[in-house]
């Protein structure tokens, strides 16, 4: 029995090394802990606007019109632009129509841009509107726009660079590339667009 004498100095020394270890790995837990959390929200932050781009991409192009009989070229693209006519998201409820003639491309700046003018049946009577530009995506390194030519009579089929013809192609792919130090990554959107027009 130890009565008065109290404890010996390798006993404290024992119990001070062992709270040391305890309070270091807490310390290192934390900090692991806190890099992994302000990782996850850098990471849902960049995520975010993409997804909402993403969606509303797709939408203009399933909503996209095929044109009419009055309607040469439904769908005007290249390799790196396009513009067609079709409905802007709900977010442009504020006009007089949701249907607009759109021009999806990037600017000299590196965003990837739609321009955009309501389409109307009627005829203006003074200067046609200026375009509304609405930026969707900044630090776009590269933008590649491809359009599926389905088989048809004498037509090989396959993705082409370029698109004007009277009807509307297949599918349409859109591919973002950003530049390496930007941790952004998008897979290929790829859509079909109506292919019936109206009688």
């Amino acid at each position: 029995m130890r009565g008065d004498r109290g404890f010996t100095l390798l006993e404290v020394l024992v119990v001070l090394v062992i709270a040391g270890l305890l309070f270091f790995g807490l310390a290192q837990g934390t900090h692991v802990g806190l890099l992994a959390w302000g990782m996850q929200a850098r990471m849902l932050n960049a995520r975010a606007g993409l997804d909402e781009v993403d969606l509303a991409l797709r939408r203009m192009i399933v909503q996209m019109d095929p044109g009419g009989q009055s309607v040469a070229h439904p769908l005007d693209g290249s390799a790196s632009a396009v513009s067609f006519t079709t409905e802007l998201p709900l977010t442009a409820g504020t006009l007089v129509t949701r249907r607009a003639d759109v021009w999806l491309g990037l600017d000299g700046t590196h965003r990837l841009v739609l321009r955009w003018t309501p389409h109307l049946h009627a005829q203006p009577l003074g200067p046609a509107a200026a375009p509304s530009t609405t930026v969707l995506l900044e630090g776009v390194d590269r933008l590649q726009i491809a359009y599926w030519l389905p088989p048809a009579p004498g037509q090989a089929a396959g993705w082409r660079d370029a698109w004007q013809a009277d009807s509307l192609p297949g599918l349409v792919r859109i591919r973002l590339a950003f530049s390496e130090r930007d941790g952004r990554r998008w897979p290929p959107i790829i859509v079909a667009p109506p292919r019936e027009r109206p009688e």
